[in-house]
């Protein structure tokens, strides 16, 4: 493994050039998926860069269990579901609400909605 460029840096380099170099040479449906291939590719290297977003160990504490992060879930909607956990008990309203931001992290940084939660979290 490579120190330099890291694969969030190969990534980018990746989407900037399907921008910059593919999208403007081409029409339609090429132009179109060029411009989604290169959102795919930052959503990976957002995905990369912000790893579980701390769910797995907030998870882990929460449940007072070990599992990977897809178990972990399926235990915490479980707990949930069956009212052994309940959604607005403090601990779990904010994993819960940790858990929403890291998505939007990812998947709609620059989703207005987001970025007002940021600003209210932060006052």
């Amino acid at each position: 493994m490579q120190d330099e460029p890291t694969p969030v840096e190969i990534l980018g380099a990746v989407a900037a050039y399907l921008r910059d170099h593919v999208v403007p040479v081409t029409t339609g449906m090429v132009a179109f998926q060029a411009r989604v291939a290169a959102n795919a590719v930052d959503l990976v290297a957002r995905q990369i860069a912000h790893g579980d977003g701390g769910e797995a160990e907030r998870l882990r504490a929460l449940l007072g269990r070990d599992g990977s992060l897809a178990d972990l879930n399926a235990a915490l909607a479980e707990g949930i579901a069956n009212r052994v956990l309940d959604y607005a008990a403090p601990d779990v309203a904010q994993h819960l609400w940790a858990a929403t931001l890291a998505k939007l992290a990812v998947d709609q940084p620059k989703y207005s909605g987001y970025l007002a939660a940021l600003v209210e979290k932060d006052v």
